[in-house]
């Protein structure tokens, strides 16, 4: 796994700090695992590589030169000709590469090629997972030891869990939930409202040795931040009026276990200092209290916005951006996934079904292409949310185009009319998006700009699940 590069020097991802820290959550992570890790930088030496990843070469004496990857994995004196990893260099996306002896490479392999990106945003590495060898006798005993009767997510072809796809993008989110789910490093995953964000982190949690310990939510933008303070750490008796007694917090209602910060980009400075504090220190403190409390808790953050963006911006503290960004998770939205559509409409019926106690629905190959075809702005929340409404308003056992228009579709289904009508509340949308960006998310200068009322403007947030 080599070939020809720039002669300028590689960037060392131990002289960059959020590189370096990825390093050392992928060591803590993958040392246990029978799966074979390597992490590469631009040079292709091998910065790091778990035991199961060395083979018959053994790994190196500490101190030693880093290996060439064609040394460790392949025991080539040369470099290949060709490296399909390459490629995640020059495209920072997540690649599934094949690596054999047809003039790609040599037998090494690898599968697929993540990139690490560096704090000034370029790709300083790759980490790189490879097919499995024939599973050593003796490893599993060094693996961690789960508790009897916990059983992790069941993994088939599309879906782990409650998470359904089979689109390449869902596969490589599997894979990496997978990798992370039982390091104690942060995770912070980042996509478009409706993705499924929260699932994702509760599948991490389920997958992970802490899913028999508590799985805890809060949503950091529906909260000020006096309020969100308090119910993270907990406050002493007197702390403010009102309290009359002590009482824990959120932080330590999560001990053992996972604490989900949604929407973490809407905090205030005040607050990202203190929890920057708790993630560096794994203590916190009570509101009005001194003592510090030492906890174990396994942070999963996520947000709909660009935080690179705002850490440019000052709007977001880059120090905290790179402790809740060790492990990054991209989620993709659903126009980018068009192929998983199907699996999830079958899932959404059944579940729809089941809860109203009505008979299982099928869909017809029409309605299922127009399903396809939408542009479900509201990603997999709005689809979800569409196949309850029209199992429910409706009594036919297969689901036509019909009755999909009559349960308020926003595909071009029908005739000129519904077309006419799906055009013009997309238009509607998106100058409410473009108000509502003019004016900072102030939704009274908003409504005002609109030259709509306020009641009428939050009537159209709810309609078009703009949140």
């Amino acid at each position: 796994m080599a070939g020809s590069h720039a002669p300028a020097a590689p960037l060392s991802p131990f002289a960059d700090p959020i590189l370096a820290a990825r390093v050392e959550a992928l060591r803590q992570l993958a040392d246990g695992l029978t799966d074979r890790v390597a992490v590469m930088d631009r040079e292709l030496n091998v910065v790091y590589a778990n035991d199961a990843a060395w083979g018959k070469s053994g790994k190196p004496q500490a101190g030693t030169k880093p290996a060439k990857c064609y040394e460790s994995f392949v025991q080539m004196k040369d470099p290949c000709g060709t490296c399909p990893a390459e490629a995640v260099f020059a495209t920072g996306e997540v690649l599934t590469v094949s690596c054999n002896t047809s003039g790609d490479g040599t037998a090494c392999g690898m599968r697929q090629a993540f990139p690490l990106v560096s704090s000034a945003g370029e790709v300083g590495s790759i980490l790189v997972l490879f097919h499995k060898r024939p599973e050593r006798h003796g490893l599993s005993a060094s693996l961690p030891q789960q508790k009897s009767g916990s059983v992790r997510p069941e993994r088939t072809e599309s879906r782990l869990g409650d998470l359904v796809g089979a689109s390449p993008a869902m596969n490589q989110l599997f894979e990496m939930i997978r990798l992370v789910a039982d390091s104690s490093a942060t995770v912070l995953i980042q996509g478009e409202s409706g993705t499924g964000k929260e699932l994702v982190a509760r599948t991490i949690h389920q997958t992970s040795y802490r899913r028999e310990k508590p799985f805890v939510v809060v949503d950091c933008g529906a909260l000020p931040e006096t309020l969100l303070e308090s119910e993270l750490f907990g406050h002493v008796k007197g702390a403010f009026t009102g309290a009359a007694g002590a009482k824990p917090g959120l932080f330590e209602e999560a001990d053992g276990g996972t604490i989900f910060l949604d929407e973490i980009a809407d905090t205030s400075p005040t607050f990202q200092a203190k929890l920057l504090r708790v993630l560096q220190e794994g203590e916190i403190k009570r509101v009005g209290g001194t003592q510090p409390i030492k906890i174990d808790v396994r942070v999963v953050s996520a947000t709909n916005k660009d935080l690179t963006d705002l850490v440019k911006a000052k709007a977001f503290r880059q120090d905290l951006y790179y402790r809740l960004a060790v492990l990054p998770v991209h989620l993709p939205p659903l126009r980018e996934r068009r192929e998983d559509i199907p699996l999830l409409v079958t899932k959404f019926i059944a579940d729809s079904c089941q809860r109203h106690r009505q008979e299982l629905r099928q869909v017809s190959e029409e309605a299922m292409r127009a399903l396809t075809a939408a542009p479900w702005p509201g990603n997999v929340r709005e689809l979800q949310h569409y196949i309850e409404r029209a199992v429910v308003t409706t009594t036919h056992a297969e689901l036509t185009c019909a009755d999909l228009v009559a349960a308020g579709s926003q595909a071009e289904l029908a005739d000129l009319r519904t077309v006419g009508r799906y055009a013009a509340m997309q238009a509607e949308r998106a100058r409410i998006l473009q108000a509502l960006q003019q004016t900072s998310g102030n939704r009274v200068k908003a409504a005002r700009l609109l030259k709509i009322s306020r009641a009428s403007l939050y009537n159209k947030l709810h309609e078009f699940d703009i949140r």
